[in-house]
């Protein structure tokens, strides 16, 4: 499995709008009907990387608890589905019943979203405030497939507490680590 680090895009960064289908309802959601006003959570993810199962279990704990304080959650999978046919919108929906995906799950069909955001790896992580500004991005923790360290999404939460508390976002941020997306061939 390839290690693909996330971009880091600047904080302050605007999030680029959107409208995607949500593979959980059929619906087409944009950015603007998902935001919170206290902080959005975008995690470009999969269903087939390994980084990314590795972590399932701790994005719906973690997920579940800052829904009920008032942060969206939005996951979205950009990945090429003819050549992994694992991600596709009815395999993503399938995935999102069985893990319990309390959150919407996006599909980027033609991987603008994605570009858009220099999304670079599954899973990549994007915190917003309430003004649309990135305030983080990066890992979800130090845990890692085969590391033998237990997904807490420390950082993560480290990250939305201080923002439910007014406080800022430390600008100390470690990049994510996983598989890279699997762009569609041009040409």
């Amino acid at each position: 499995m390839a290690r693909t680090p996330s971009n880091m895009i600047p904080l302050g960064t605007e999030a680029p709008d959107f409208s995607l289908p949500d593979t959980q309802t059929g619906k087409a959601l944009s950015l603007s009907e998902l935001l919170s006003p206290k902080a959005t959570l975008i995690m470009f993810i999969c269903n087939h990387c390994p980084f990314v199962k590795h972590i399932n279990e701790e994005l719906v704990s973690l997920a579940n608890h800052y829904q009920e304080k008032g942060v969206s959650v939005v996951a979205i999978s950009s990945n090429d589905v003819e050549n992994y046919p694992e991600d596709s919108p009815e395999k993503m929906t399938e995935y999102a019943k069985q893990l319990g995906y309390t959150f919407p799950y996006l599909f980027d069909e033609n991987q603008s979203v994605a570009k858009a955001y220099q999304a670079a790896c599954t899973p990549d992580f994007y915190i917003f405030d309430g003004e649309r500004k990135l305030v983080y991005r990066g890992q979800l923790d130090d845990s890692r497939p085969g590391n033998d360290i237990a997904p807490n999404g420390k950082d993560i939460r480290t990250a939305l507490d201080a923002m439910l508390a007014g406080e800022p976002v430390s600008a100390e941020q470690t990049p994510s680590l996983g598989c890279n997306i699997k762009w569609r061939n041009a040409g």
